[in-house]
């Protein structure tokens, strides 16, 4: 990579936070010539992934901080940057360098080192230390005392002690190294499942809140539902003491039809009676009259009456006229004890005629309460009910008729015998277990607490459902 005039990226990390074991700097010299083109080789571990802004820079000794760079040259990326394997590169310092470019190399007798440093500015790996040193012309003798040499000797000594230490540490930082990243990436897993465990909380809280949200909705619902069923079930007890009311009135008036049924049957009894002796004194009547008649025809026909026939005939005819007034009373009594009883069977006929009405009326108010109780509607009006009797009376059952009537009143109770779901009309001879069971198919039940819904409200039968799930 060409060099350019821009700042390499540094960074205030000192020391102590470098890396040093990434890069590793081989062939370094001792000397290198000042002005003279010097060229670096380095080696990139498979600790570090080069990027574009790296590069090398040369330091003196001592140096605290990147920032203490003496020039720099950019480091080149390698051709295959993805490779796992180490990876051999190599930068050269120019020397001479013409004077639009502001890195020049360093001309004194110091101590230098090369380091390469990433775009963060963090130090990832320094050389052995070198100097620059210029070359002489000539070759000269160059004689040292023993001093001078066990002094160099001692100094070489010190630094191949010095160099084994720091190969130590850079064993002990490669192994730090490689601990930390160890750590590193066992921090990172953990931080991401750390991330995960709250991405999933705050999901669960949401659901959660939802959750409360649904739940205190469906306890209002629950609510609303209570108080409708307490409503519902103080009509339905309003309606089963109406209905009772009813039965015992209808019962009542019942129990007084018999009574007055029984009156007309002895009211009847009677004047069948009376009609009978009626009938057996008219016959006699007629059968006196006839031998009246014949009598007087023989009065008529004798010429000559003698007084012997005549004191006969006044006498018979008197002897025939006592019965015949006798009857023509008796006659007259039963007519008048039958205008009587007439008079009486009137009256009952009247207040017979009331009792079927006010029966109507219970029957219509019971099949209007045969919604809310409707077994209990059909059973009172299967009860069984006397029948009138119609035998072979002189002027007939009077209350065949309201029998009649009372009979289709019951025929209408048994049609009530509807199912109060769909309102279909059931037949007088269906088992009660048929129509149960079509009723029951309207239902839902909860198979929990055995509460019963209609299948036309699901949504509530599922909301019930799942407040016990909720419990």
């Amino acid at each position: 990579m060409d060099e350019t005039s821009d700042e390499p990226p540094t960074s205030a990390v000192l020391l102590d936070n470098c890396h040093f074991s990434q890069v590793v700097f081989n062939n370094v010299e001792k000397f290198y010539v000042p002005g003279g083109d010097i060229t670096c080789y380095y080696t990139l571990t498979q600790n570090i992934v080069p990027r574009g802004k790296d590069w090398v820079g040369i330091f003196r000794v001592g140096w605290k901080t990147t920032r203490e760079y003496y020039t720099f040259m950019w480091a080149p990326l390698p051709s295959d940057a993805h490779s796992d394997a180490a990876v051999q590169q190599q930068i050269q310092f120019k020397g001479l360098l013409c004077l639009s470019e502001a890195y020049y190399l360093p001309k004194d007798d110091e101590y230098y080192q090369f380091c390469y440093v990433d775009q963060d500015g963090v130090i990832r790996g320094a050389s052995v230390p070198f100097q620059f040193r210029a070359e002489t012309e000539d070759d000269i003798l160059v004689v040292t005392t023993q001093g001078e040499v066990e002094e160099i000797e001692l100094q070489n000594k010190n630094l191949r002690k010095e160099n084994e230490e720091l190969k130590v540490s850079c064993a002990s930082l490669q192994k730090q190294n490689i601990d930390l990243q160890k750590e590193l990436s066992k921090t990172q897993e953990l931080q991401d499942s750390l991330e995960s465990l709250r991405n999933n909380t705050e999901k669960l809280e949401l659901e959660l809140n939802s959750l409360k949200k649904e739940n205190k909705h469906l306890k209002e619902l629950d609510d609303c539902r209570e108080a409708e069923l307490h409503q519902l079930k103080d009509e339905i007890r309003n309606v089963t003491s109406d209905k009772e009311r009813l039965e015992t009135r209808l019962k009542t008036a019942l129990d007084h039809m018999d009574q007055l049924q029984s009156r007309v049957l002895n009211y009847e009894k009677k004047v069948e009676t009376l009609s009978h002796t009626d009938h057996d004194k008219t016959e006699q009547l007629e059968s006196l009259k006839e031998e009246n008649r014949q009598l007087r025809m023989t009065v008529t026909q004798q010429v000559k009456p003698s007084l012997s026939i005549t004191v006969l005939r006044g006498a018979r005819a008197e002897r025939l006229r006592h019965p015949w007034q006798r009857a023509v009373k008796e006659l007259e009594e039963q007519k008048r004890l039958y205008q009587v009883l007439q008079a009486q069977k009137n009256e009952a006929d009247e207040e017979n005629q009331k009792l079927r009405e006010e029966n109507d009326g219970l029957l219509r108010h019971l099949s209007q309460a045969g919604e809310v109780s409707s077994f209990s509607v059909v059973s009172q009006a299967q009860a069984p009910v006397p029948a009138a009797e119609v035998g072979g009376l002189l002027f007939g059952n009077p209350y065949s008729a309201a029998g009649a009537n009372l009979g289709a009143g019951a025929a209408d109770l048994v049609s009530i015998r509807k199912c109060p779901m769909c309102d279909d009309v059931f037949p007088e001879d269906i088992e009660t277990s048929q129509y149960e069971a079509h009723v029951q198919s309207h239902l839902l039940e909860c198979p929990l607490c055995s509460e019963t819904f209609e299948k036309s409200n699901k949504q509530v039968f599922d909301d019930h459902l799942f407040c016990h799930g909720l419990e």
